[in-house]
């Protein structure tokens, strides 16, 4: 006897409730665009109705104007960062408020942030890099601690500039409805309905034949940074291949593990953890071919003079990118480039844009990644807000020679404070309007009050997101310095339990049993990624067929027939 299984790949048909816009742009305009959400709950977002519901704030003085048919209003006579054009709001403590605004400055260019004066303090927005002549797209978000009457307002360190304001919007959304967004895109992002037909070699349809379902391997890269540990630790090979598909090594591949002596190169380690990886089929990314911090140099380079120094890298960059050619996913080339510049600082401004292109020139097929920390974590920290992320791509997009080759974005994701998930979210958006491939790269959550909590909130915005690739956590075993998962005999700790709880109802360690209908039909609706399905025929246990598929992340629909013989 034979079964025939028919597989059909539906399309999943979203559903809205008050929607959360994705978008956003990084092009300075002629015009702003109109205001997300229609304002939300600002009063004349557009300025069409003059200066209602506006008022200044400080010592500025606020002016309404217009300029090719678009109003719009401005804070002049700046004499602190602070004066601006405000606006008086009501804001809940359990809402999540996405903010966004429409910013030009009256002469070269100048940051401006979005601040929001409550009664315990200040909640920074976000912040953009303002330019004169056309407008410039903020978008951020913020939460507040109590409820209670707030005021909204803009403001910049450069108090020469006039700051011009349009388009404004802060929209707030309810716990249920973030938490409804994040559903819909996992079911849009990673899931797929599946239709099955269980039949005989006759055509005959197998009713309530038992089907299982079990993920043999997920199609989305989630992965735990790994140390040289897991070479002689049996317990540690077990409890992290049976989890992760992708890892970064913590030190092994750095510049200071490889060549500690100068002309001394070691990559004993760093090879024998890739042949590792490789056996079990866990992706690896390089970290990293230079740390831009001065203080994470091989002892012997500070001293180097520029001419000495320039050699060292041309040397470190030919041999590591060489070596490890082809074998990696991705390359973190320079990091943390924005906070840090000593590399720059010793051999000029274009050394790490040279860099890159160099690396490019030994590697063409590995993406390689701008890797920062506070693009989505702490919406204070001016050095490295989406806009200027995106500056530094532009930096080395710009670099003589450059042919369109991808750059991607790694946003480390070490969270210190309480995450702000509207201001994460808001900033992803931000950066995925370059196109390039986001990740993020380091994550963990510093031990604080909730911190379990706020690793599952920051693991679910992350993996709910449209444009976030992969998630790699920075918790390795006898180093986790924030973060731990498991304790010195492998147990879970809670954050471990948190890890393992996502996994599995994320489809990593997903089984599935189901009966067919009177026609043999089965309807799922599975997580991408590769399975086993196990038909057992209605009456007999003994009379099962085994198929092996994949569900991808492709669009359109595909269907395929596997027959099995029992």
């Amino acid at each position: 006897m034979s079964i025939l299984v028919l597989f059909i790949i539906l399309q999943f048909s979203g559903f809205e409730a008050l929607p959360y816009d994705y978008t956003a742009s990084i092009e300075c305009l002629e015009n702003p665009q109109k205001p997300l959400y229609n304002g939300g709950i600002i009063k004349n977002p557009e300025l069409n109705d003059g200066l209602e519901g506006w008022t200044a704030i400080g010592d500025a003085k606020i002016q309404h104007r217009e300029s090719r048919g678009n109003k719009f209003i401005v804070a002049c006579n700046r004499n602190q960062p602070n004066d601006s054009v405000s606006q008086k709001i009501y804001m809940r403590k359990n809402n999540l408020y996405t903010l966004s605004a429409w910013i030009q400055v009256s002469q070269g260019n100048a940051a401006v942030s979005a601040v929001v004066k409550t009664r315990e303090g200040l909640k920074y927005g976000g912040a953009i890099v303002a330019e004169s002549n056309c407008w410039s797209m903020l978008k951020g978000g913020l939460t507040v601690d109590t409820s209670g009457p707030a005021e909204v307002y803009f403001e910049s360190n450069d108090t020469s500039v006039e700051i011009w304001v349009d388009s404004i919007s802060l929209q707030p959304f309810t716990q249920k409805q973030w938490r409804l967004h994040q559903e819909q895109c996992v079911e849009k992002k990673h899931k797929k309905r599946v239709l099955i037909q269980a039949i005989d070699g006759r055509g005959n349809p197998w009713q309530n034949a038992s089907i299982t379902f079990e993920q043999k391997r997920s199609n989305f890269p989630f992965g735990c940074a790994m140390n040289k540990h897991i070479l002689d630790n049996t317990a540690y090979q077990n409890w992290f291949t049976s989890r992760f598909t992708v890892t970064t090594f913590v030190n092994e591949m750095k510049w200071y593990s490889t060549e500690s002596v100068q002309g001394k190169e070691d990559y004993s380690i760093a090879d024998a953890m890739l042949n590792f990886a490789n056996q079990h089929k866990i992706a690896v990314r390089g970290h990293n071919v230079f740390w831009d911090d001065p203080k994470y140099q091989p002892s012997w380079v500070p001293s180097l003079p520029p001419d000495q120094l320039n050699s060292a890298v041309q040397k470190r960059l030919n041999s590591v990118v060489s070596r490890y050619k082809g074998q990696l996913v991705d390359w973190d080339v320079v990091n943390e480039n924005l906070h840090f510049s000593f590399l720059e600082s010793k051999l000029g401004k274009d050394a790490s844009a040279k860099i890159y292109h160099d690396a490019h020139n030994i590697d063409g097929k590995t993406t390689l990644f701008l890797n920062e920390f506070n693009a989505i974590e702490d919406s204070r920290d001016g050095v490295s807000i989406p806009a200027k992320y995106l500056e530094k791509l532009r930096e080395i997009k710009g670099y003589a020679g450059y042919t369109g080759w991808p750059i991607g974005i790694g946003l480390e994701a070490h969270f210190s404070v309480p995450p702000n998930l509207p201001y994460m979210r808001s900033s992803i958006d931000t950066l995925a309007a370059s196109g390039s491939s986001l990740w993020l790269t380091e994550v963990d959550v510093k031990n604080m009050p909730n911190q379990v909590k706020y690793l599952e909130q920051v693991l679910r915005e992350a993996h709910s997101h449209p444009h976030i690739q992969g998630i790699v956590l920075w918790t390795p075993w006898k180093e986790c310095e924030a973060m731990c998962l498991i304790d010195e005999n492998f147990k879970n700790l809670p954050c471990g339990d948190v890890v393992d709880k996502l996994l599995q109802e994320w489809g990593f360690t997903q089984s599935l049993e189901a009966t067919t209908d009177s026609n043999g039909f089965l309807e799922a609706t599975l997580f991408h990624g590769d399975y086993q399905v196990k038909i057992t025929h209605p009456l007999s246990n003994s009379l099962t067929s085994l198929h092996n598929f994949r569900i991808t992340s492709l669009r359109g629909s595909s269907r395929n027939q596997f027959t099995g013989f029992i």
